[in-house]
């Protein structure tokens, strides 16, 4: 019944004169109904808000880029954290469809595995795209990044244990995939001016953040900001708590 406002919060007023400052970067994690259980439903968007949202920055004139592309007017960037199974499922149809590419930050050393460090703390499973459909992933156009090997907090690990999760996920993908692994995101969106250095150090181009924003020129290429799209059922929730106040 909410889903008339859903152009008015994912690409209002205020959001496109943002955009045409920068590149909106936006992230998503999950596609699809929430599982039983789930504590964080705000991680998942469902299939047809998710085409909604396409269509959307179509119909405003923006086209899919990349982290490495120059900025350009009427760009964005679309990203997914995680490498879950459900972006397989719902993102390649209505992508391909809308004529849009984007990149999935994977967790390297849990591919085919689940949500591990989400799990441990009482959160839903949910299954991570195993090789096969990584590769699948990769055939249809799109990129992956590096999440790091476990998606640990860098912003608590000893500076062995980040240079590990940011060199070894790297050489991971890349020795599975034989690709160039050229993005990072941080875990959480933790990171420390040293973590942000060793990304670097790491031969990266880009790392993204969960800091609210869009990418300009002045951005520091490490530290990218995203914009996170809400789903009709949050804004639902957002609506009620507006009316009841």
């Amino acid at each position: 019944m909410f889903s008339h406002f859903l152009p008015q919060i994912f690409m209002g007023s205020a959001q496109r004169r943002a955009a045409r400052r920068g590149v909106p970067i936006y992230c998503w994690h999950s596609l699809g109904p929430p599982p039983a259980g789930a504590r964080d439903p705000f991680l998942y968007v469902s299939a047809a808000d998710f085409d909604r949202q396409l269509a959307l920055l179509k119909e405003h004139g923006f086209q899919s880029a990349t982290l490495s592309a120059e900025p350009k007017p009427n760009t964005a960037v679309l990203t997914f954290d995680d490498g879950c199974r459900n972006v397989l499922r719902h993102g390649l149809e209505p992508l391909a469809r809308h004529g849009m590419k984007a990149i999935q930050f994977i967790v390297a050393g849990l591919i085919g595995g689940k949500n591990d460090w989400d799990v441990k703390h009482g959160e839903a499973p949910e299954p991570l795209m195993d090789a096969a459909e990584l590769r699948d992933w990769l055939a249809a156009g799109h990129e992956i990044g590096s999440h790091t090997l476990t998606h640990r907090n860098l912003a608590n690990r000893t500076e062995p244990e980040a240079r590990e999760q940011i060199f070894a996920s790297k050489k991971l993908l890349e020795d599975t995939f034989q690709i160039k692994v050229r993005h990072f995101c941080y875990p959480h969106g933790r990171w420390t001016p040293r973590v942000a250095e060793l990304v670097a150090e790491a031969g990266y181009e880009t790392a993204c953040t969960t800091q609210f924003g869009v990418s300009t020129p002045s951005s520091p290429r490490h530290l990218l900001p995203r914009i996170f799209p809400l789903s009709t059922r949050d804004l639902a929730g957002k609506i009620a708590h507006r009316v009841m106040r």
